[in-house]
């Protein structure tokens, strides 16, 4: 398995995704637009918008080599100067309220046949929470997990709460998921082999996740009202996005493409100065549910 396999399987990852997601909406497709990096390598931006449930969204795949940058050396704690670097990452942003935005994320990092791991994961972020939807959402993910060791969804989970939190809001970002970051054999009962294969049983169980909490809420009427808290959750992930996300971070240091960097970012958010919610109101339940630690699956 080398990394030209991997950056393989991961296009095909993509293409499967693009072609479900445009039946999914039933009313947009894709845009494709292709990039070269002048350090080397490149990929495929898909970018969806105005359809019947996504208003805006992408799904995003690059391979990219070459030197490191000194503040990426530095951060990752290596001496190499030459990585390869391919995944796939999704964000969507759905234009009714009800319905949750999505983030997925799975890549490969190289510097040599030493130092590589794999990273990645599956947060929702609703912008109205409801319990038995971050249930299902919580045991699809345990299900995968599972698959290949019972110790993964504890772990990851708990990282993913410690890591999508808006320190400067002191609230997650939504209802987390899993992330996992550097993982390789030696962190593992797990081969190589393995590790990829869960990485693609993640990006291929994406779509029909995310189709479930589509199907359940696309049709729901919504007010005026629910769109402004719609803006108001919006504005908290691009907070997030660009003060924390390390994958953000890691395409500016890398001289990435912005306008595939931050496609993550939704068409429009909102901000209000010191906004509170009616008490006992949906959004005030939402709030208090914006914590680390929930465990979703005893809810």
């Amino acid at each position: 398995m080398d990394k030209e396999y991997i950056a393989e399987r991961y296009k095909q990852i993509q293409d499967g995704i693009c072609q479900a997601l445009e039946h999914l909406d039933g009313k947009a497709s894709f845009a494709e637009e292709l990039w070269t990096r002048a350090g080397g390598g490149g990929g495929r931006t898909r970018i969806i918008q105005n359809g019947a449930v996504i208003e805006k969204g992408g799904v995003n795949f690059s391979a990219v080599h070459g030197v490191l940058p000194d503040a990426v050396r530095r951060a990752f704690q290596v001496d190499e100067q030459d990585f390869f670097a391919t995944g796939v990452s999704i964000v969507l942003h759905p234009g009714n309220p009800f319905v949750p935005i999505i983030h997925m994320n799975i890549r490969y990092f190289e510097l040599n046949d030493e130092v590589r791991w794999f990273g990645g994961g599956i947060d929702l972020t609703p912008h109205y929470i409801r319990k038995d939807e971050a249930t299902y959402f919580h045991r699809q993910l345990k299900d995968i997990c599972d698959r290949y060791d019972t110790s993964f969804y504890p772990e990851f989970k708990a990282f993913a709460d410690r890591y999508f939190y808006i320190k400067h809001r002191e609230e997650t970002r939504g209802i987390g998921g899993i992330f996992y970051d550097r993982l390789t054999p030696a962190k593992t009962s797990l081969s190589w082999e393995q590790i990829f294969d869960f990485s693609c049983d993640l990006g291929n169980g994406f779509v029909p996740m995310y189709a479930e909490l589509v199907n359940r809420n696309r049709d729901r009427q919504f007010t005026e009202a629910h769109k402004q808290w719609q803006y108001l959750r919006r504005g908290r992930y691009v907070e997030f996005n660009l003060v924390y996300d390390a994958g953000t971070k890691f395409g500016l240091e890398t001289n990435g493409r912005i306008e595939s960097i931050l496609m993550s970012l939704p068409p429009h958010a909102g901000w209000a100065y010191d906004f509170n919610p009616e008490p006992d109101s949906e959004e005030a339940m939402t709030l208090s549910w914006l914590k680390q630690g929930v465990d979703w699956l005893a809810q």
